[in-house]
């Protein structure tokens, strides 16, 4: 068995899967590969240099090579699309990896995308439910998660806007996130060079330093003066309460099937109230999977899923995987992008959600099963 297989076969079954998502509705587009990198890097910030192919073009400027489709196919929505869309797509993409890494820095995406205000649970099934038509000759395991009601429950925390703003900004950077919580409840101590600076501030020191030495960086006067309020503000905050990090806690940490999910999470909002919307939005979203066929009594759902892969996604995420090759990367995944399209729409915006699949892995888990 082997998991390499020539170009030519791998683009044969990306128009299999791509004439299916054309067959129901998806619109075929393509985007260039070379896309503009201040776009990007205004999306994901400078950690996507570490994942991208980086060039510049004497006219255009700094250029990445096309690391996905969302972002382009969303901006070509949003510069004039139909209202609702649906779009199909496949193609190559870029991604560098780590040194040795076996994974293939450039590989072939076929996509389905809608832009639909009118019945946002019923895209989300339709999506969930086409890619799992599509691979159920794989038997692969499915993972849904949603990020709208993690994000939903930091919002509802009694704790400052500059506290929440920094919890849900590093939601898809796990470490990250949990050092912040534990430090904003009370269960990790200040780190110690930000205890330094309060202390140099305490005794008197910093407005000294400021006033006799030079300025270096790129940072104002002003601007340092502002981040060291910050701080002072944030170290006279009180820690959120244990009660309210430990319900968090709880969120993270559940994994069940997605019926009994849901009723532990409409269990958790009796206390945190904030999370309830979300939870009704799934709640419609499983009805209308139900409605699809899809067997949401046994569907897995994790409320940490995608948050180290699905950057955008701020709603309902999926995965498909081979549990035969855990080895592999999820065969396909997808998710909810609704803020994507406010950030590139100009002011305008529109419910989105979409996923890809990766035609060589189908090929894989095909061969494995032959």
């Amino acid at each position: 068995m082997s998991d390499t297989f020539p170009k030519a076969m791998v683009r044969a079954e990306a128009q299999r899967l791509m004439a299916f998502f054309e067959a129901c509705g998806g619109v075929p587009v393509e985007a260039d590969i070379l896309q503009p990198a201040d776009l990007l890097l205004d999306l994901y910030g400078e950690d996507i240099r570490a994942r991208a192919f980086v060039t510049r073009d004497p006219v255009r400027g700094e250029m990445m090579l096309r690391p996905d489709f969302t972002v382009p196919v969303v901006q070509m929505h949003m510069d004039g699309g139909a209202d609702p869309a649906r779009y199909t797509y496949a193609g190559e993409v870029f991604r560098r990896q780590e040194d040795y890494s076996t994974r293939s820095s450039e590989h072939i995406q076929v996509g389905y995308e809608v832009f639909d205000r009118t019945d946002p649970a019923g895209a989300d099934a339709e999506v969930f439910a086409l890619f799992s038509e599509i691979l159920s000759p794989l038997g692969l395991r499915a993972a849904t998660g949603d990020i709208g009601i993690l994000k939903a429950a930091v919002e509802g925390l009694s704790t400052t806007p500059r506290r929440k703003a920094a919890l849900l900004r590093h939601i898809w950077r796990p470490r990250r996130f949990r050092d912040l919580l534990d430090r904003f409840g009370g269960r990790a101590p200040v780190p110690a060079s930000r205890k330094a600076l309060l202390g140099a501030v305490a005794d008197g020191i910093a407005p000294m330093l400021m006033s006799n030495g030079p300025m270096i960086g790129l940072r104002s006067e002003e601007e340092i003066a502002a981040r060291v309020q910050a701080l002072l503000d944030d170290a006279a905050t009180p820690p959120i309460s244990v009660l309210e990090v430990e319900i968090l806690d709880d969120i993270l940490n559940l994994r069940e099937t997605s019926r009994n999910a849901l009723e532990h999470l409409r269990d958790i909002a009796v206390d945190l109230r904030t999370i309830a919307p979300a939870v009704h939005r799934m709640e419609a979203r499983l009805n209308a999977m139900e409605q699809r066929g899809v067997d949401v009594d046994s569907l897995d759902f994790e409320a940490s899923y995608g948050r180290t892969t699905m950057e955008y996604y701020d709603g309902f995420v999926f995965g498909f995987y081979a549990e035969t090759r855990p080895d592999l990367p999820p065969v396909a995944t997808g998710g909810r992008y609704d803020a994507l399209t406010h950030r590139l729409g100009h002011g305008r915006s529109i419910p989105a959600v979409g996923g890809v699949v990766r035609p060589e892995l189908v090929l894989v888990v095909k061969e494995a099963l032959a």
